[in-house]
């Protein structure tokens, strides 16, 4: 499938957001339009990083228009990290920018690690979500008690040996999330799916169908 990638800034909260966009030719129909959040910002995570270019080819394969940024502070992104709260306004001015550009399509979220966190807490909150693919959720930390009222279509993809989100947690959260929601597990070495990046690619895939 022939494809049209552009390097673009968002308007942003903070100000502008680097972005990348890669969409279907112009007679090729849009399945979908995604929008992919990335790992930490303090640990080097950016749109760059293999697991998220793992998803957005995976949802470009799916035929799917997809956005891939950096949150404030990453890369050439203008403002500092706001430890994730300032990041989700980031990801609302993302997903906008897709609504408006692709409007009446499905708008799906996905996002690692970080990413992942990001992703969920903006759409639980979001009625116009399509549904959200949370890869390597980090469970091991912070509060999840959001996800028991979150009504927006969950699809977890987690590897079966991270170190950020290990599998009895990750059981234990995925258990108390409100439905719909599926999870699938990757064996994997570690968080980044390291010698399973196909495999994290087919799952994706598959969350997207």
């Amino acid at each position: 499938m022939a494809r049209k990638l552009q390097s673009i800034f968002l308007a942003g909260p903070a100000g502008r957001l680097e972005s990348l966009l890669e969409e279907p030719d112009s007679n090729q129909k849009i399945a979908r339009a995604v929008v992919l959040c990335h790992p930490h910002p303090q640990y080097g995570g950016s749109m760059h990083t293999k697991v998220v270019y793992r998803m957005a080819k995976a949802a470009r394969s799916e035929g799917s228009a997809v956005l891939r940024f950096n949150f404030r502070g990453v890369g050439t992104s203008s403002g500092t990290y706001d430890g994730g709260a300032g990041e989700q306004d980031d990801l609302r001015a993302a997903m906008l920018h897709m609504r408006e550009r692709h409007p009446g399509i499905p708008l799906v979220v996905g996002g690692f690690s970080f990413g992942a966190r990001v992703a969920l807490r903006v759409c639980c909150r979001d009625s116009g979500t399509d549904r959200v693919i949370a890869v390597g959720t980090p469970v091991n930390s912070g509060e999840w008690s959001i996800l028991r009222s979150c009504g927006c279509p969950k699809h977890f993809v987690h590897s079966t040996r991270d170190e950020y989100g290990s599998r009895d947690r990750m059981v234990q959260v995925f258990a108390s999330a409100g439905k719909p929601k599926d999870l699938t597990w990757v064996r994997a070495r570690d968080h980044f799916f390291s010698d399973a990046l196909e495999s994290l690619e087919g799952s994706v895939r598959k969350a997207l169908r």
